[in-house]
């Protein structure tokens, strides 16, 4: 432990140096100016459109989401009390007794024996929820959504539930094969993710080479996504936001707040997924009932509004009036867009933590993986969108635009997280206050899932020495700093690019490994239905 901080504090040394003396030189400028072309080509190849101003990648989420959706049965409708239940530890009797029944035998596979220990899993159910829960939950849903709501109105709100309801399927889907084809260590620790069920899956369909390929590719970009958009963002907005509660303009803040934040970070992701997960399991229920409890204040304050919200939410998804989307088709994106940013649902992230829950059904753990969506997009951005169309009925904003320059309110000119906290202000005192609460904790706890996310492609690539572990936490502790004393849109764009490029190589292997996840749904739901006879 001393030498792990004696490491990172040697480390960060330069890194604080190079900022605090170049911050005054616009060092985000030279590396916006640098970087950008890279990121736009990145960028474009991503994010291509086919149809309409549509990229390709939203249309294959969601034509992929509709899909399993039928597929499965709507599994997000039908399984969505087992989940619950799962969750609550209802079932994990499952795991506990011998059958050796007929019914639960698949592909020669019987259940047996199994202890909750180490060599199962490194986590609980629950746990595992809060951690990929964290991973999405954060900035997006109090900037993010504000910015959906202002350029494509209150219609955007319908189809930004309706891709988070089918995001659950796909969700269900990767996760399950996450656990499928997750690999345990002699010491107990879990390795999974795309990764694995892409280059051991497809391997047993009989496309090796395709599959190792896809898992270098997915690697890659889950890696380069860990440094910025599940890192560098998150830092920078979380130290935009302190730094204006607290009233630090000097050069150099930035970096300072940086090194605490990487500190902060770098205490709990020492502990590997167990004590990432442990604080994720506190903090997440924490910050999204606080955030959840704000809304409905806001709501309930304006009950008299909230019918003529949701009859605007429904009009305008079909007739829109925003000025820039003008179209079912503009509303329709603008909609997807920010679930599909919002959740991940497709991009494969989420298995990652989801591998490391302690059970030998891997369809349970898909079936728990469902509620993310559920939690992150058709509750609390929606609770934001409500806070926002109620505040707008007081002709605050105009709807629409081109979405360049922000949204003007009072004369002042707002984006994402201003919008919303311009909202708050209007109904709570000190909202300032617990808004930047409320950032922070989005940020760091979207930090520490992406940080597991990343070192385990990491590892996937370089090996699983403790050289390779030291060395991606060093590095992801670094970005955390340097995302906290700079601005690099440029390398944010390219970290979404990243992200989102991480859907091709996944959907690949859930079009090959679907038909296991249905063996394994039947499995699951035979023993919990042998369970109830016996």
């Amino acid at each position: 432990m001393k030498k792990y901080f004696l490491s990172l504090f040697t480390f960060l040394i330069p890194i604080i140096t190079f900022a605090q003396e170049n911050i005054e030189k616009g060092i985000d400028q030279k590396i916006d100016e640098a970087f950008k072309p890279f990121s736009d080509f990145i960028s474009s190849i991503v994010f291509f459109e086919v149809f309409n101003g549509a990229p390709f990648v939203i249309i294959l989420l969601v034509f992929s989401a509709l899909f399993f959706t039928l597929y499965f049965g709507f599994p997000n409708f039908r399984y969505f009390i087992t989940s619950i239940n799962i969750v609550r530890g209802k079932y994990d009797s499952l795991d506990e007794h011998v059958s050796n029944a007929e019914e639960l035998v698949i592909d020669g596979e019987t259940k047996g024996k199994v202890n909750n220990d180490d060599k199962d899993g490194e986590v609980t159910h629950f746990q595992a929820l809060a951690t990929a829960v964290s991973g999405t939950v954060g900035n997006g849903n109090i900037a993010g959504v504000a910015l959906a709501i202002a350029l494509g109105g209150p219609g955007a709100t319908f189809w930004m539930i309706i891709c988070g309801l089918l995001g659950m399927s796909t969700k269900f889907v990767e996760c399950t094969l996450g656990v499928q084809y997750r690999d345990i260590g002699e010491d107990g620790t879990v390795y999974g993710g795309p990764m694995y069920y892409l280059s051991k899956g497809l391997k047993e369909k009989g496309f090796a080479k395709l599959g190792k390929v896809m898992a270098v590719l997915f690697a890659i970009f889950c890696i380069g996504g860990s440094f910025g958009g599940g890192n560098a963002a998150q830092s920078n907005q979380a130290t935009i936001v302190l730094k204006d509660l607290l009233g630090l303009e000097y050069s150099g803040a930035g970096a300072i707040i940086g090194v605490v934040l990487a500190i902060l970070v770098g205490v709990i992701i020492i502990g590997g997924i167990k004590r990432i997960a442990s604080v994720t399991e506190k903090v997440v229920p924490f910050m999204a009932v606080l955030y959840i409890i704000a809304c409905l204040y806001i709501i309930l304050s304006n009950y008299s509004l909230i019918d003529d919200a949701i009859g605007l939410i429904i009009t305008e998804a079909f007739n829109p009036k925003a000025i820039g989307v003008g179209s079912l088709i503009g509303v329709l994106l603008v909609g997807f867009k920010r679930a599909a940013f919002s959740n991940e649902a497709g991009a494969g992230s989420a298995s990652i933590a989801h591998s490391a829950v302690k059970t030998k059904y891997s369809a349970s753990e898909g079936m728990v993986a469902l509620l993310e969506p559920f939690i992150d997009t058709v509750v609390i951005c929606t609770m934001t969108a409500l806070v926002i169309i109620i505040f707008n009925f007081g002709g605050a904003f105009e709807y629409g635009g081109d979405g360049l320059g922000g949204i003007m309110i009072d004369g002042i000119t707002y984006e994402g997280a201003g919008i919303t906290s311009k909202a708050f202000a209007q109904y709570i005192p000190y909202s300032g206050v617990f808004l930047t609460i409320a950032v922070v904790l989005f940020a760091v706890s979207t930090m520490i899932s992406w940080s597991y996310y990343g070192l385990q492609s990491w590892k996937f690539l370089f090996g699983r020495g403790k050289l390779a572990d030291i060395t991606y936490k060093l590095l992801f502790l670094a970005f955390v700093v340097i995302g906290s004393a700079a601005s690099m849109n440029s390398i944010w764009g390219f970290s979404d690019a990243m992200i989102f490029a991480m859907v091709f190589p996944n959907m690949i292997g859930l079009f090959f490994l679907f038909p296991v996840v249905k063996k394994q749904l039947k499995r699951y739901l035979t023993a919990i239905k042998a369970d109830k006879e016996a």
